[in-house]
């Protein structure tokens, strides 16, 4: 953990999500992507955000900036507070303001998020005369000079280009210079590795933890990748089906995992040597948010499950300082299987 890290624990968060409800209205009724969610995020602090596909961390993200698309819609009574005001409340235009200045983001897919009929120059540069009384001329030397520092060769005739001429590599590192360029408190990272090779996820990472280290800025960090997660962040939230089900410092969790879904993704990560001979995954799938389980939400999944799992919802119960988890064995810890067969039922 940096300086800037560690100072800022003390402070007030920079960012406070509580009992976020995000639903959306389908035919099979209503999907609560998100429900109740709760975290905070401190000045400088990298914060993991992981699950599976399904579990609402993108919701999560596009909802701290108002971006849920319809037919969906933040529920009243969900508060989301950046810098003490209640973005869920704010009027359009002074979010529009914070947008892209204050509280950035950078998307999953670059070639749907970034336009293609404008230069790569001309969209970077956008952000810094939305934001700042810049001229053309200005912005567009700033947005020259950003590229150059997200490590794009030839950032002067990139610029010129179009994002269809440039690698999935380089579009993603244009991502990152609008997100960055005006030096925002809190970058939203969503997936920002997905769907690049092994030496450019490493690049990504390295670049996003030089900018985090440079500028001080926070950075909540979207993925399902927990290697990435051990790697950047400070502190790691668990979602499942639109719920936080466990939250810890990062050494806490990998080095005791308190919810069996944390359990089964960590036992799930590749492994080289005499582990390395069968793949483990967590049985089953994530159930759709139209239709949640009854009780503990993970129960249908969980080899530890029992009677009151199915029938009473986990409160998040503190396993130890910083650590919290939303099952039913941190007041029972006795019906916790342990032993050869216990790990081999909790993987399929």
């Amino acid at each position: 953990m940096n300086s800037t890290t560690a100072n800022s624990m003390t402070s007030e968060p920079l960012l406070s999500v509580n009992s976020l409800r995000v639903y959306f209205n389908t035919p099979e009724g209503i999907a609560r992507a998100v429900d109740g969610v709760s975290f905070t995020v401190a000045a400088g602090e990298t914060v993991g955000l992981v699950g599976e596909s399904g579990c609402g961390k993108s919701v999560t993200a596009l909802s701290l900036l108002r971006l849920v698309p319809p037919p969906g819609r933040i529920e009243s009574g969900s508060s989301i507070r950046f810098n003490g005001k209640d973005l869920a409340l704010l009027p359009t235009e002074e979010l529009r303001q914070l947008r892209g200045n204050r509280l950035a983001m950078i998307f999953q897919e670059p070639m749907t998020a970034l336009n293609p009929v404008l230069t790569v120059g001309d969209q970077v540069a956008e952000v810094v005369r939305v934001h700042t009384k810049a001229s053309r001329s200005e912005a567009w030397a700033r947005a020259v000079k950003m590229l150059a520092q997200v490590g794009i060769p030839d950032p002067s005739e990139r610029a010129k280009q179009y994002p269809h001429e440039l690698s999935g590599g380089m579009r993603q590192r244009v991502m990152i210079a609008m997100a960055l360029i005006l030096e925002p408190q809190l970058v939203i990272a969503d997936e920002p590795t997905t769907a690049l090779d092994v030496t450019i996820q490493a690049q990504i990472l390295e670049l996003l933890r030089d900018m985090r280290d440079r500028t001080g800025l926070a950075l909540l960090l979207i993925t399902h990748d927990l290697g990435v997660v051990a790697e950047m962040a400070s502190r790691v939230i668990v979602m499942y089906a639109g719920e936080v089900v466990e939250e810890a410092p990062v050494h806490a969790l990998f080095e005791n995992p308190s919810h069996p879904y944390t359990e089964g993704l960590l036992a799930a990560i590749p492994r080289l040597g005499e582990e390395a001979a069968r793949l483990k995954t967590i049985r089953g799938t994530v159930p759709p948010p139209t239709a949640w389980p009854s009780g503990c939400r993970f129960h249908d999944r969980c080899p530890y499950a029992f009677d009151r799992c199915a029938n009473e919802a986990p409160m998040l119960l503190q396993v130890a300082s910083g650590h919290r988890a939303r099952c039913h064995l941190i007041e029972e810890p006795e019906r916790r299987v342990r032993g050869v067969e216990a790990t081999a039922s909790v993987l399929s």
